[in-house]
Parts: structure tokens; C-alpha cells; sequence
């Protein structure tokens, strides 16, 4: 792997310089003005384009469920009309602690109103995000927290995440000073127009995104109990006590993504897949909150689905590693997971020599600074173009909570 200058070490260097607002990597904030804390992202999301009628909204309120990875004193949320087709008037915000996790019942003593501008509503305009004033708050670290928000008036198609494997719960008028999560009129597996939750802290200086798929998104991982690999990497880094500091983990993935190819693309043909995953680097990696590492696990469904030559896949990791340098982040690259069983499309020895020809590039590269190798950890030894019967979620591509686990256990700490 290339060398490259691991910020973890200079803290104190930042700390020094940090009254300059020197930046320590894109998308990063200064540490607070006389004192040490500095705003990380938490949690985030990946936000695509709207999912029709069904994402429309008005006259009610939506409370969701973040997980977050790790935990501060004050804590601030991005919402985003970044793919909306009009404005959308936000007329309250809340957050607070559930009383167990993934419930919608809030701990009342913990509710807290969000201002915008010092203002309870706000105004997101077509194309924009809107970021809270922080609010004084204890965040636990890996922990639930609620955050409920009131729509007014229509809203439109609303942009969503429509893999979320969290449930949402969606009230009739103004919920969000309600600590009782009665009164739902529907539920919904998918998030809608939250983007980031970020807290402030004294202990963590920098976030890790990651940029994935499925794999990632955790299609095939337990819903409302946060098992998929970037979430079982955040609870590792919290459990490791030989890291200097923690970090943030976001997780930016989208199932069906892929790395040139936009969701709405045949063969796919479905917006929610999300633009492609170069498309996404100024949003969804560059945009995060005190990001200085970033994980690319995309590729498989440009094999998969595509059937893209292994020179078109390897010159967008190639591209994608290029521009983050650019933004001074650290890349590490995860190889693409064997998927012989997986029925539609089906495996065929043309993907498969495809796969060992990226992976190949990916594991002897010096264009990026470390390795994910889930390959080698997924695939079953004697029948290596599979993924083991251990880790198999019964699709032959996607990884049950067990895998997530070895995915997340494959992480190399040294590299954040």
C-alpha cells in the first residue's frame, strides 16, 4: 500500500492549530473555540431521489429510530431535500432518548426542541440540506436516538433511503413533543429526508464513511437491531482499548449501487438504487461531518448486474481514490464478494473471472492505503467462488448477522 501520513497521530498538532481553522480533512469542523471539543458525524444516511406517492407527506410526522456510533455532549441533525422536486416546510423538530431500544416511546426528561437559525420551523429549499443549531444533550454512544420532525403542508415526493432496516413511524399532525410513540397511523422500513446526526465531543476527532452496497446496507441483516457490518465496526472501535481515540461511523450505502453505473441505468432501471458511486463523492463522502477515512465496497453489482469489463470497474476504484486523496482522506478498498447461488442474474464463469481480475488489482494496489479483503474472509475455502454456509443469509450474495460480523472483524483498526 502507498504511504500516507496518519492524522491520529498529530491530535495534538490540531488541537494546537485549530483557533486558524485549520481543517483536518474534507467535510471537517475546526474543534470548538476554547475548549477541545469538535462536531462528528454520529450517524448518517444515504438520501436518493423520491419513491412516488409513497413518499409524500403532509400534515404529519415522522419519528425515527438512529443508532449511533459514538456519543457526546451536544448534538445537531442534517435534513435533506437534496433530490426533492420542491421546497418543504419543516415546522418542529425533536430528539430524544427511547426507552429501549427501537422503541418509538420516548424518555420525556431527555426531549429536546431543535431550532434552525434560532427558529422551531424552517424552509428546505429544492436541492438543499438545512443543519439544526446544536442543542445541549447527553448522546450515549452506541445507542438509539429519536428523532422526530412535523411537516405542515405537502411536501411532495420527499427523497428517502429505501433500505433502512429500521423501523420509521409516521403520525397524523404534530407528534413531536409527544413522548408516547401511540398513534402511529403507518410504519415504514425506510428513512425520509434525515441525513446526518452529529454530536460534539471531546474525545472522538474524525469519522469513517462508508461508501457501499447492499453488502453494507445490510439488506439481509436483522431489522431494528443494527447488525450490519459498519454497525458492528462501530461497536469494535468503541470495545478496542489500544485505539488512541474513537471515530464516527457512517454508513453512505445504498443496496443496488453501483460504482459507474446510476440506479435508474438498465439493467435496473430504479432511482432509489441512488447515482453511481462516483456521482456520490461530494454528497455522500466529502459532505460528511469530520470525515478523514473512507471504505469503497462497491463493484459487485457493476459484475453482477452490468457485467462491466474488470478495466472499467478498476478505473473508477482507480478514479474514486484519486479525487479523495485530492480531499486529503485516507481510502481503503473492500474486494468484491463471491456469489455463485445467487439466482437472479445468475453467476456465470465470465462474472467470476470479472471479480478475481478487481480483486486482484485491489489486494496488490498502491493507489489507496489499505484493504478490506471480504473475500477472503466471506468465501468458502472449498468452493471459493461461494460465500461459507456460516455466513450465508440463504441468497448466496448477502451475509447474515454472523458475516456482517467477520465483514466488520476484517476492518483493519490501524488504518482509520
Amino acid at each position: 500500500m502507498a504511504k500516507y501520513p496518519l492524522r491520529r497521530g498529530l491530535a495534538a498538532f490540531t488541537v494546537l492549530v485549530a483557533s486558524a481553522s485549520v481543517l483536518v480533512g474534507a467535510g471537517a469542523a475546526p474543534a470548538t473555540s476554547g475548549s477541545r471539543s469538535t462536531w462528528v458525524g454520529t450517524w448518517s444516511t444515504a438520501i436518493t431521489q423520491h419513491g412516488g406517492a409513497a413518499t409524500a407527506f403532509n400534515n404529519q410526522s415522522i419519528r425515527m429510530m438512529v443508532h449511533t456510533s459514538v456519543g457526546g455532549d451536544r448534538v445537531r441533525v442534517r435534513l435533506s431535500n437534496n433530490y426533492g422536486l420542491q421546497a418543504v416546510a419543516i415546522g418542529k423538530v425533536t430528539v430524544a432518548l427511547p426507552v429501549a431500544p427501537a422503541s418509538p416511546d420516548l424518555q420525556p426528561e431527555t426531549l429536546k426542541t431543535l431550532t434552525f437559525g434560532g427558529s422551531e420551523s424552517v424552509t428546505m429549499y429544492k436541492g438543499s440540506d438545512v443543519l439544526s443549531d446544536p442543542v445541549d444533550m447527553a448522546v450515549p454512544a452506541a445507542s438509539d436516538l429519536t428523532v422526530t420532525y412535523f411537516m405542515p403542508t405537502p411536501t411532495g415526493p420527499a427523497p428517502f433511503h429505501f433500505q433502512a432496516r429500521q423501523r420509521s413511524y409516521i403520525y397524523p399532525g404534530d407528534h413531536t413533543a409527544e413522548a408516547s410513540g401511540a398513534g402511529a397511523t403507518a410504519t415504514s422500513l425506510g428513512s425520509f429526508l434525515l441525513a446526518g446526526v452529529d454530536v460534539s465531543s471531546r474525545k472522538v476527532d474524525s469519522s469513517v464513511v462508508v461508501l457501499g452496497d447492499s453488502i453494507s446496507d445490510g439488506f439481509s441483516n436483522t431489522i431494528d437491531a443494527h447488525h450490519r457490518w459498519p454497525d458492528f465496526l462501530a461497536a469494535r472501535v468503541l470495545a478496542t482499548p489500544t485505539k488512541s481515540d474513537d471515530v464516527g461511523v457512517l454508513n453512505q450505502s445504498l443496496s443496488g449501487n453501483r460504482l459507474t453505473r446510476d440506479g435508474i441505468e438498465a439493467p435496473l432501471g430504479f432511482n432509489a438504487l441512488g447515482n453511481s458511486g462516483l456521482a456520490r463523492l461530494d454528497s455522500d463522502v466529502f459532505g460528511q461531518t469530520a470525515a478523514e477515512t473512507v471504505i469503497l465496497e462497491l463493484g459487485v453489482n457493476d459484475v453482477l448486474f452490468s457485467i462491466d469489463p474488470a478495466d472499467r470497474i478498476i478505473a473508477g476504484i482507480k478514479q474514486f481514490a484519486a479525487q479523495a486523496r485530492e480531499k486529503n482522506l485516507r481510502v481503503l478498498v473492500c474486494t468484491l464478494m463471491p456469489f455463485e447461488g445467487f439466482a437472479s442474474p445468475p453467476w456465470t464463469p465470465e462474472k467470476e473471472a470479472i471479480r478475481v481480475t478487481v480483486n486482484s488489482y485491489i489486494r496488490g494496489s498502491h493507489d489507496f492505503q489499505g484493504v478490506v479483503d471480504i473475500d477472503a474472509v466471506m468465501r468458502d475455502p472449498a468452493a471459493p467462488t461461494k460465500i461459507r454456509a456460516e455466513f450465508d443469509s440463504g441468497d448466496h450474495i448477502h451475509p447474515n448477522d454472523a458475516g456482517a460480523q467477520a465483514i466488520a472483524n476484517a476492518v483493519p483498526l490501524s488504518k482509520l
